[in-house]
Protein backbone atom coordinates (compact mmCIF):
# COMPACT_ATOMS: atom_id res chain seq x y z
CA UNK A 1 0.00 0.00 0.00
CA UNK A 2 1.49 3.35 -1.27
CA UNK A 3 2.66 5.77 1.86
CA UNK A 4 0.23 9.04 2.55
CA UNK A 5 1.94 12.31 2.32
CA UNK A 6 2.23 13.72 5.72
CA UNK A 7 3.67 16.76 7.52
CA UNK A 8 5.87 16.88 10.00
CA UNK A 9 6.67 20.18 12.59
CA UNK A 10 9.97 19.84 14.50
CA UNK A 11 10.40 22.23 16.72
CA UNK A 12 14.10 23.23 18.15
CA UNK A 13 12.89 25.42 22.11
CA UNK A 14 16.39 26.53 22.24
CA UNK A 15 16.85 26.58 18.64
CA UNK A 16 20.16 24.02 19.29
CA UNK A 17 19.56 20.88 16.16
CA UNK A 18 21.78 18.95 18.49
CA UNK A 19 19.23 19.54 21.69
CA UNK A 20 15.66 18.74 22.07
CA UNK A 21 13.47 18.35 19.60
CA UNK A 22 9.72 18.46 19.84
CA UNK A 23 7.61 16.37 16.77
CA UNK A 24 4.32 15.97 15.93
CA UNK A 25 2.58 14.96 12.61
CA UNK A 26 0.21 18.26 12.28
CA UNK A 27 -3.24 16.22 12.10
CA UNK A 28 -2.43 14.40 15.12
CA UNK A 29 -2.53 14.33 18.62
CA UNK A 30 0.73 12.98 19.94
CA UNK A 31 4.01 14.88 20.82
CA UNK A 32 7.41 12.78 20.94
CA UNK A 33 10.34 14.56 22.56
CA UNK A 34 14.07 13.73 21.76
CA UNK A 35 16.54 15.12 23.87
CA UNK A 36 20.27 13.61 24.51
CA UNK A 37 20.90 12.38 28.21
CA UNK A 38 23.19 15.49 28.73
CA UNK A 39 20.34 17.45 28.09
CA UNK A 40 17.82 15.89 30.74
CA UNK A 41 17.58 18.81 32.97
CA UNK A 42 17.17 21.24 29.82
CA UNK A 43 14.33 18.87 28.60
CA UNK A 44 12.81 19.23 31.85
CA UNK A 45 11.58 22.16 31.90
CA UNK A 46 9.04 21.21 29.49
CA UNK A 47 5.68 21.20 31.66
CA UNK A 48 4.34 18.29 28.59
CA UNK A 49 6.76 15.83 30.04
CA UNK A 50 5.06 16.03 33.48
CA UNK A 51 2.34 13.62 31.86
CA UNK A 52 1.16 10.47 31.22
CA UNK A 53 3.35 8.56 28.47
CA UNK A 54 5.69 5.98 27.11
CA UNK A 55 9.23 6.71 26.39
CA UNK A 56 12.45 4.52 24.80
CA UNK A 57 15.84 5.04 25.75
CA UNK A 58 18.26 4.30 23.19
CA UNK A 59 22.31 3.69 23.28
CA UNK A 60 24.69 1.65 20.89
CA UNK A 61 28.46 -0.27 20.90
CA UNK A 62 30.08 -0.72 17.88
CA UNK A 63 27.65 -2.92 16.02
CA UNK A 64 24.59 -2.69 18.44
CA UNK A 65 21.77 -0.33 18.74
CA UNK A 66 20.06 -1.01 22.49
CA UNK A 67 16.70 0.55 23.28
CA UNK A 68 14.75 0.42 26.63
CA UNK A 69 10.87 0.99 26.06
CA UNK A 70 9.17 1.66 29.03
CA UNK A 71 5.81 3.76 30.30
CA UNK A 72 5.19 5.90 33.53
CA UNK A 73 2.69 8.57 34.60
CA UNK A 74 5.14 10.88 34.94
CA UNK A 75 7.54 10.34 31.95
CA UNK A 76 10.22 12.64 33.61
CA UNK A 77 10.27 11.28 37.07
CA UNK A 78 11.04 8.02 35.37
CA UNK A 79 13.51 9.46 33.30
CA UNK A 80 15.58 11.45 35.88
CA UNK A 81 15.48 7.91 38.02
CA UNK A 82 16.76 5.99 34.76
CA UNK A 83 19.63 8.84 34.65
CA UNK A 84 20.43 7.46 38.22
CA UNK A 85 19.84 3.86 37.62
CA UNK A 86 20.93 2.98 33.51
CA UNK A 87 24.02 3.78 32.18
CA UNK A 88 24.03 2.80 28.54
CA UNK A 89 21.43 5.47 26.99
CA UNK A 90 22.60 8.29 25.57
CA UNK A 91 19.32 10.00 24.07
CA UNK A 92 15.65 8.94 25.28
CA UNK A 93 12.53 9.87 23.00
CA UNK A 94 9.14 10.41 24.97
CA UNK A 95 5.70 10.26 23.74
CA UNK A 96 2.97 12.01 24.93
CA UNK A 97 -0.15 13.08 24.11
CA UNK A 98 -1.22 16.74 23.42
CA UNK A 99 -4.63 16.69 24.57
CA UNK A 100 -4.23 14.74 27.53
CA UNK A 101 -5.82 11.42 26.33
CA UNK A 102 -3.77 8.60 27.76
CA UNK A 103 -4.81 6.60 30.90
CA UNK A 104 -2.61 4.28 32.56
CA UNK A 105 -4.02 1.26 30.92
CA UNK A 106 -3.62 3.42 27.28
CA UNK A 107 0.10 3.64 27.80
CA UNK A 108 0.78 -0.03 29.23
CA UNK A 109 -0.71 -1.68 26.48
CA UNK A 110 1.27 0.78 24.01
CA UNK A 111 4.22 0.29 25.99
CA UNK A 112 3.37 -3.73 25.51
CA UNK A 113 2.91 -2.86 21.37
CA UNK A 114 6.37 -0.74 21.06
CA UNK A 115 7.95 -4.34 22.48
CA UNK A 116 6.18 -6.48 20.39
CA UNK A 117 6.96 -4.45 16.96
CA UNK A 118 10.54 -3.83 18.30
CA UNK A 119 11.22 -6.95 18.50
CA UNK A 120 9.61 -8.24 15.66
CA UNK A 121 11.69 -5.36 13.54
CA UNK A 122 15.02 -7.08 15.45
CA UNK A 123 16.96 -3.24 14.24
CA UNK A 124 17.56 -2.79 17.96
CA UNK A 125 18.37 -5.17 21.14
CA UNK A 126 15.67 -5.00 23.72
CA UNK A 127 17.57 -3.86 26.93
CA UNK A 128 13.94 -4.67 28.87
CA UNK A 129 14.38 -7.43 31.40
CA UNK A 130 10.51 -8.78 31.13
CA UNK A 131 8.48 -7.92 28.05
CA UNK A 132 5.33 -6.36 29.35
CA UNK A 133 1.63 -8.79 29.07
CA UNK A 134 -1.17 -7.07 26.81
CA UNK A 135 -3.55 -5.59 28.71
CA UNK A 136 -7.39 -6.20 27.93
CA UNK A 137 -9.01 -2.87 26.14
CA UNK A 138 -12.54 -2.88 24.10
CA UNK A 139 -12.14 -3.14 20.76
CA UNK A 140 -12.69 0.44 19.84
CA UNK A 141 -10.03 2.02 22.04
CA UNK A 142 -7.26 -0.49 21.08
CA UNK A 143 -8.04 0.61 17.41
CA UNK A 144 -7.65 4.37 18.63
CA UNK A 145 -4.25 2.85 20.02
CA UNK A 146 -3.21 1.38 16.75
CA UNK A 147 -3.57 4.45 14.94
CA UNK A 148 -1.77 6.66 17.99
CA UNK A 149 1.02 3.91 17.35
CA UNK A 150 1.05 4.88 13.98
CA UNK A 151 2.43 8.40 15.02
CA UNK A 152 4.65 7.18 17.16
CA UNK A 153 6.29 4.86 14.75
CA UNK A 154 6.35 7.71 11.97
CA UNK A 155 7.92 10.20 14.55
CA UNK A 156 10.40 8.03 15.90
CA UNK A 157 11.71 7.17 12.54
CA UNK A 158 11.39 10.80 11.21
CA UNK A 159 14.15 11.46 14.26
CA UNK A 160 16.71 9.07 13.46
CA UNK A 161 15.26 5.78 15.45
CA UNK A 162 13.60 2.81 13.23
CA UNK A 163 12.82 0.88 15.92
CA UNK A 164 9.69 -0.01 14.66
CA UNK A 165 10.28 -0.30 10.79
CA UNK A 166 10.25 -3.83 9.36
CA UNK A 167 13.08 -4.88 6.82
CA UNK A 168 11.63 -5.67 3.78
CA UNK A 169 13.47 -7.18 1.32
CA UNK A 170 14.73 -5.48 -2.01
CA UNK A 171 14.11 -6.47 -5.79
CA UNK A 172 16.86 -8.76 -6.54
CA UNK A 173 18.86 -6.22 -8.80
CA UNK A 174 19.14 -4.41 -5.64
CA UNK A 175 20.59 -7.27 -3.42
CA UNK A 176 24.09 -7.14 -2.45
CA UNK A 177 26.85 -10.14 -1.52
CA UNK A 178 29.21 -10.81 0.78
CA UNK A 179 31.10 -14.27 0.05
CA UNK A 180 34.44 -16.09 1.07
CA UNK A 181 35.52 -19.60 2.00
CA UNK A 182 32.33 -21.19 3.48
CA UNK A 183 30.94 -17.40 4.04
CA UNK A 184 27.72 -16.59 1.60
CA UNK A 185 25.42 -13.58 2.74
CA UNK A 186 22.61 -11.30 1.04
CA UNK A 187 22.14 -8.09 1.79
CA UNK A 188 21.18 -4.52 1.15
CA UNK A 189 22.64 -0.94 1.95
CA UNK A 190 19.78 1.29 3.17
CA UNK A 191 19.66 4.59 4.91
CA UNK A 192 20.19 2.94 8.12
CA UNK A 193 23.35 1.43 7.85
CA UNK A 194 23.74 -2.59 6.13
CA UNK A 195 21.13 -5.11 6.21
CA UNK A 196 21.96 -8.74 6.22
CA UNK A 197 19.21 -10.79 5.40
CA UNK A 198 18.09 -14.29 7.48
CA UNK A 199 19.79 -17.06 6.23
CA UNK A 200 23.22 -15.08 5.36
CA UNK A 201 26.11 -17.94 5.76
CA UNK A 202 29.52 -16.73 7.50
CA UNK A 203 32.70 -18.45 7.77
CA UNK A 204 32.35 -20.37 11.23
CA UNK A 205 35.87 -19.14 12.85
CA UNK A 206 37.61 -16.12 12.96
CA UNK A 207 40.52 -15.86 10.86
CA UNK A 208 44.24 -16.04 12.70
CA UNK A 209 44.96 -12.43 12.21
CA UNK A 210 41.64 -11.37 13.39
CA UNK A 211 41.54 -8.17 16.05
CA UNK A 212 39.80 -8.28 19.38
CA UNK A 213 36.67 -6.48 19.06
CA UNK A 214 36.22 -8.65 15.37
CA UNK A 215 36.25 -11.69 17.62
CA UNK A 216 33.87 -9.77 20.45
CA UNK A 217 31.54 -8.88 17.95
CA UNK A 218 30.39 -12.10 16.55
CA UNK A 219 30.36 -13.55 20.13
CA UNK A 220 27.80 -10.86 20.59
CA UNK A 221 25.97 -11.73 17.77
CA UNK A 222 25.82 -15.49 18.85
CA UNK A 223 24.99 -15.11 22.31
CA UNK A 224 22.19 -12.82 21.01
CA UNK A 225 20.87 -15.32 18.70
CA UNK A 226 21.36 -13.17 15.70
CA UNK A 227 24.25 -16.11 14.71
CA UNK A 228 23.76 -19.78 14.97
CA UNK A 229 25.73 -22.19 14.04
CA UNK A 230 24.69 -24.63 11.64
CA UNK A 231 27.07 -27.25 10.28
CA UNK A 232 30.01 -25.58 9.62
CA UNK A 233 28.91 -22.28 8.90
CA UNK A 234 27.49 -19.50 11.68
CA UNK A 235 23.71 -18.41 10.20
CA UNK A 236 22.03 -15.24 10.30
CA UNK A 237 18.69 -16.34 12.13
CA UNK A 238 17.27 -13.00 11.23
CA UNK A 239 17.61 -10.07 9.02
CA UNK A 240 20.14 -7.58 11.25
CA UNK A 241 21.39 -3.77 10.30
CA UNK A 242 25.01 -2.98 10.92
CA UNK A 243 26.25 0.40 10.85
CA UNK A 244 28.23 0.37 8.04
CA UNK A 245 29.22 -1.91 4.91
CA UNK A 246 32.34 -3.06 6.84
CA UNK A 247 31.37 -3.93 10.41
CA UNK A 248 28.47 -6.37 8.24
CA UNK A 249 31.35 -7.64 6.21
CA UNK A 250 33.32 -8.12 9.37
CA UNK A 251 30.75 -10.65 10.92
CA UNK A 252 30.30 -12.33 7.55
CA UNK A 253 33.58 -13.06 7.00
CA UNK A 254 35.29 -13.74 10.09
CA UNK A 255 38.27 -10.83 9.74
CA UNK A 256 38.89 -7.05 9.08
CA UNK A 257 37.41 -6.24 6.02
CA UNK A 258 36.09 -3.21 3.59
CA UNK A 259 32.77 -3.92 3.34
CA UNK A 260 32.88 -1.17 0.01
CA UNK A 261 34.79 -3.78 -1.64
CA UNK A 262 33.49 -7.08 -0.10
CA UNK A 263 30.00 -6.21 -0.97
CA UNK A 264 29.14 -6.80 -4.60
CA UNK A 265 26.02 -6.45 -6.69
CA UNK A 266 25.15 -9.27 -9.38
CA UNK A 267 26.65 -8.09 -11.83
CA UNK A 268 30.16 -8.04 -10.05
CA UNK A 269 30.25 -3.77 -9.09
CA UNK A 270 31.10 -3.29 -5.92
CA UNK A 271 29.58 -0.97 -3.61
CA UNK A 272 31.97 1.21 -3.45
CA UNK A 273 31.83 1.67 -7.37
CA UNK A 274 27.68 1.89 -7.62
CA UNK A 275 27.50 4.19 -4.64
CA UNK A 276 30.47 6.39 -4.12
CA UNK A 277 32.09 6.60 -7.55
Amino acid sequence: MQQMAKTIQIFLPDGNPRGLKIAEITSRTVSAFLFPRSQLEDAAKREELNNVGVYLLFGSNESTPYVYIGEAENCLTRLKQHHKTKDFWTHAIAFVSKTHYFTKTHIKFLEWLCCETAMTANRYTLENSNTPSKPHITEPVEADLYDNFETMKILASTLGYPVFDQIKKPKVKEIIVCKGKDAFAEGEYTEDGLVVFAGGKCNLNESKTAVSWVISMRNELKDKKVLVEKGNVLEFATDYVFPSPSTAAVAVLGRSANGWTEWKYRDGKTLDEVKRK
